[in-house]
């Protein structure tokens, strides 16, 4: 008899999910977000090797996506069209300021501080030229923001009111932002490097928009389809099956289809928020679910935790953090200066915009398909998970500073 042990995938669930629970408990009792304590316990996990990069790095990847699935609509769930409305003009003007600021920040800095910071797979080091692709790309990939971290705290703390709302609407714009600025900073930055005769202008703004529109219109879709169904549904439990169905194949299709689940179930929450009056239980079934899915998916980012990630790429990652940080927090300003925003979503608003994982490590891993960048691919690839591993440790003790200044934690019941 083989007595080796191997941790397989479903007792790797079993470890994420009752060490996770205690890390966040933990961390409650340190007032401290209880996703900070899944993501230290994740930590843990990776330093101390209990489950094998392989399950970590691909064979988990289902928690991840059914995960992010539900974040997206609940987040949908979220944004009432009536008050979309009467923030609408904030959050329409807010958004490109922030995402620029955070694309314009990172490529200059990246741009003058890479001399003296990266030293390898750049043809030309002494030339500041020759960081500018790198620069754009990376730019254009920290422009996007992470809803699961800041849907998480939205919810522990019960907020409610202008500035979240604002707050969930923008970060989901800036995914969607985030997918055309790649497009259209990979053909500059793959222009720059063999030529402009080479620039695809149906893969910088055809490609990205129909993947936009795809999302969108599945969303749509099973949105009025989850309505539509809901009329003949009247217990809960039924309810459950029925709403997590529609989730599941809502990632489904858009992963077969190479569309953003995210954005797809995003707008199927909306669309069902909107569209049936007493919503309550549509979202409430969900609800019941959160603990166990937050913290899977957070126990699971921290166990992607790297530490030769952090030596190889540490500095790089620093930069791009404070970057990023900096350009959305003067855009935020900026933006609301001239949308006229209240004086709280003006100060208070970046702190909220730190978090950054699932498609920023999307965006980053795509890097690795383009020739231009087979000599650099692996710094920026390690550089953007080095960035994310930095800010899944520090967004959620800001994202919780913000909303508690704002005065918005505890109104939800």
């Amino acid at each position: 008899m083989d007595w080796n042990f191997k941790v397989n995938a479903i007792l790797a669930v079993g470890i994420i999910v009752i060490i996770g629970l205690f890390g966040g408990f933990a961390a409650k009792k340190l007032k401290l977000p209880t996703i900070s304590g899944y993501i230290i316990i994740g930590i843990i996990i990776s330093l101390s090797h209990i489950i094998p990069k392989e399950l970590i790095n691909g064979g988990l990847d289902i928690i991840t996506d059914i995960s992010l699935g539900i974040i997206g609509y609940l987040v949908g769930g979220g944004l009432y069209l009536k008050k979309l409305k009467k923030f609408g003009k904030n959050i329409a003007i807010i958004t490109p300021f922030e995402a620029l600021g955070a694309w314009v920040f990172v490529t200059i800095l990246v741009l003058f501080l890479g001399p003296f910071i990266i030293r390898t797979g750049v043809a030309n080091p002494g030339s500041f030229y020759s960081y500018l692709p790198m620069a754009i790309v990376l730019g254009a990939i920290s422009t996007a923001t992470a809803p699961a971290a800041t849907l998480a705290i939205v919810r522990e703390y019960g907020a409610m009111g202008p500035f979240t709302t604002t707050l969930l609407a923008i970060i989901i714009l800036d995914d969607a932002f985030a997918i055309i600025a790649y497009a259209i900073s990979l053909n500059v930055a793959e222009s720059l490097i063999t030529g402009f005769q080479n620039i695809s202008w149906y893969r910088m703004l055809v490609t990205p928009t129909i993947n936009i529109t795809g999302s969108i219109l599945l969303g749509t879709v099973l949105g009025f389809g989850l309505t539509y169904i809901s009329r003949f549904i009247k217990k809960k439990q039924q309810l459950l099956a029925v709403v997590a169905g529609a989730i599941f194949l809502c990632v489904g299709v858009s992963k077969a289809l190479e569309l953003s689940s995210i954005l797809a179930n995003m707008t199927m929450g909306f669309i069902v928020v909107n569209m049936i009056k007493d919503n309550e239980d549509m979202f409430g079934v969900i609800n019941n679910m959160e603990v166990i899915i937050f913290a899977m998916f957070f126990t699971l980012a921290g166990a992607h935790f790297d530490l030769s990630v952090i030596k190889t790429a540490g500095i790089l990652a620093v930069v791009i953090t404070l970057a990023r940080f900096l350009g959305k927090f003067v855009g935020v300003r900026l933006g609301g200066a001239v949308s006229h925003a209240p004086a709280e979503v003006r100060k208070y608003l970046g702190f909220g915009l730190f978090p950054i994982a699932g498609v920023t490590i999307g965006l980053a891993l795509l890097i690795k398909e383009y020739q231009a960048f087979s000599n650099i691919s692996s710094i920026m690839i390690n550089a953007i998970l080095a960035s994310v591993i930095i800010n899944e440790i520090i967004a959620p003790p800001l994202t919780k500073y913000a909303i508690f200044k704002v005065g918005e934690a505890g109104r939800r019941e």
